[in-house]
C-alpha cells in the first residue's frame, strides 16, 4: 500500500531510541517535477531547497601533500652525573672478655656396695618358700585357738611346701604337745617349725671334704637335663682355685655342643685346663682320656661332666655306669665322689632322681640349685629326712658366690622366716 504524500512519515527507531524529533519529511518530488526542475529555473523560494543539494554534489577539496620532513640532526646526551654510593658503616660490637670457666670437679668414683652377707642372699633366695610358710601360719593361728582341725591345716601348709608326708606330721605334732584348747602365737609356731627342721638337716649338713692323698680327686657331676649341673661345675671350679687347687675339667657332655662351650668358657675364667671332644664323642672315653692328664699333670682335682639324662632312661643311665666302669680301670677307688644336681623346682620328682642316680653312679651328696626360683624348697628336709645322702652345697642365685656349703640352723631360721642365729 503506498504512502500518502500528506501523511506524517513515522519517527525513527533511532530518533525514538535517543528521544530526538525528525524533521518532517519533504515530499518526494514525482518523475515530470524532477525534469522541470532541471529544464526550467526555480523561482527563489526554490533555489533555498536547491542549495542544500548542490552543496552535496559539489566536490570536495583534495588535501594538500605533506612536504618531507628532513631528518633531524643526532643530539648527544651527556650521561647525568652519578654520585658515588656511601659505603655502608660497620658497627664494631666489642667482644666482651673471655671469661675463665673452672674445670668441672671430677665426679667422685661410686661407692663399692657392700658385699651381701651370705645370709642375706640365703633368705633372699628361699623367700619364696619362706613367704608361702610364714603366710599360711600367721593367717591360721592369730587369734585362734589350737585343735585338731587346726593342726590339720598345718600339716596341709607344711606339705605343700613340699616337706613330706613324715616330716609335716611330725611338725604338727610337736606344735600341739600341751598347747591343746589353747591359743598360740604364729611367732611361736616358726620356731618350732625351724627347731624341728634344723634336727632334721643337721645330720646331712656335711661338707665336701677333698682328700689331698688322691690325685687327682675326681669329682663326678652328675644329674637330669636343666637341672644346673654345668654351671654347678663352673662354680665349685672357681671355689677350688680360690683356695690354691689345681683344677681339670672334662667336657664329658658330649651329647650338646653347648655343655662343650659352656665348659670352655668356665675354664677360661677359672683358669682350669678343660679336656674336650667333638660333639657325640665317646663320653668314656673321654672321662679316660681325662683322667690320664691329671695324673700326668699331678692335678688335685678333676671334674667330670656327664650328660644330662632322664632318670627313667634306661639306655642313658647305662652310659652313665659306663663311664664309671671306664674311670675305675685307672684308678679302683675312682670316682672318689659323686655329686647329683639336684633341682629344687621339680618338687617331688627329686625323690625319684636320688633313687635312680643313687643306684646308677653311687651317688655320695647333693647339691641342691634354684631354691629361688621355688615356694617348695621344703624339699630339701624331704630328702634328708628319707635318704640321709649328705647336703653339700645349696645355690640360691647364678653367680659364683651364690653357692655356698650347706648350713642347718641357717637353712631352717631362713625358712621359717626368722632371722638370723646368734
Amino acid at each position: 500500500m503506498a504512502m500518502s504524500e500528506t501523511e506524517p512519515k513515522k519517527r525513527g527507531f533511532f530518533s525514538r531510541l535517543f528521544g530526538r524529533d525528525e524533521q518532517p519529511a519533504q515530499p518526494v518530488p514525482t518523475p515530470e517535477q524532477v525534469a522541470e526542475s532541471v529544464e526550467a529555473p526555480k523561482p527563489e523560494a526554490d533555489e533555498a531547497v536547491a542549495a542544500p543539494v548542490a552543496e552535496a554534489e559539489a566536490p570536495v577539496a583534495e588535501t594538500p601533500a605533506l612536504e618531507p620532513v628532513s631528518p633531524a640532526l643526532p643530539v648527544e646526551i651527556a650521561p647525568l652525573p652519578v654520585e658515588p654510593e656511601p659505603e655502608p658503616e660497620i658497627a664494631v660490637v666489642p667482644q666482651p672478655e673471655p671469661v675463665a670457666v673452672p674445670e668441672p670437679a671430677p665426679s667422685p668414683a661410686p661407692a663399692p656396695q657392700p658385699k651381701r652377707s651370705w645370709w642375706r642372699r640365703l633368705t633372699e633366695g628361699l623367700s619364696r618358700t619362706s613367704s608361702a610358710l610364714t603366710t599360711g601360719i600367721t593367717d591360721l593361728f592369730t587369734k585362734r585357738k589350737l585343735d585338731a582341725g587346726t593342726l590339720e591345716d598345718l600339716e596341709d601348709i607344711l606339705i605343700q611346701a613340699d616337706l613330706g608326708l613324715a616330716t609335716s606330721a611330725k611338725i604338727a605334732r610337736a606344735v600341739g604337745d600341751g598347747r591343746y584348747d589353747k591359743q598360740i602365737e604364729p611367732a611361736e609356731v616358726k620356731a618350732i617349725l625351724a627347731r624341728e627342721v634344723e634336727t632334721i638337716l643337721t645330720p646331712v649338713a656335711l661338707p665336701l671334704a677333698i682328700d689331698a692323698t688322691k690325685k687327682p680327686f675326681v669329682l663326678l657331676m652328675v644329674g637330669v637335663n636343666g637341672s644346673g649341673k654345668t654351671t654347678t661345675i663352673g662354680k665349685l671350679a672357681a671355689k677350688f682355685r680360690a683356695e690354691g687347687k689345681s683344677v681339670m675339667l672334662a667336657a664329658g657332655d658330649t651329647f650338646r655342643a653347648a655343655a662343650i662351650e659352656q665348659l670352655r668358657v668356665w675354664g677360661e675364667r677359672t683358669g682350669a685346663e678343660v679336656v674336650f671332644g667333638q660333639q657325640g664323642a665317646d663320653a668314656a672315653g673321654l672321662a679316660f682320656e681325662a683322667l690320664q692328664k691329671a695324673k700326668a699333670n699331678g692335678t688335685d682335682v678333676l671334674l667330670v661332666d656327664t650328660a644330662g639324662r632322664l632318670q627313667n632312661k634306661q639306655g642313658l643311665m647305662d652310659e652313665l655306669a659306663k663311664v664309671v666302669r671306664v674311670i675305675r680301670k685307672q684308678d679302683p677307688s675312682a670316682p672318689h665322689a659323686a655329686l647329683l644336681v639336684l633341682d629344687a623346682t621339680v618338687g617331688q620328682n627329686a625323690i625319684s632322681q636320688v633313687e635312680a642316680f643313687r643306684e646308677t653312679a653311687g651317688v655320695t651328696g647333693l647339691v641342691m640349685t634354684k631354691l629361688d626360683g621355688t615356694a617348695r624348697g621344703g624339699i630339701l628336709v624331704a630328702l634328708a629326712a628319707q635318704f640321709g645322702l649328705p647336703v653339700h652345697f645349696i645355690g640360691v642365685g647364678e653367680s659364683v658366690e651364690d653357692l655356698e656349703p650347706f648350713s642347718a640352723r641357717d637353712f631352717a631360721r631362713a625358712v621359717a622366716g626368722l632371722g638370723e642365729a646368734a
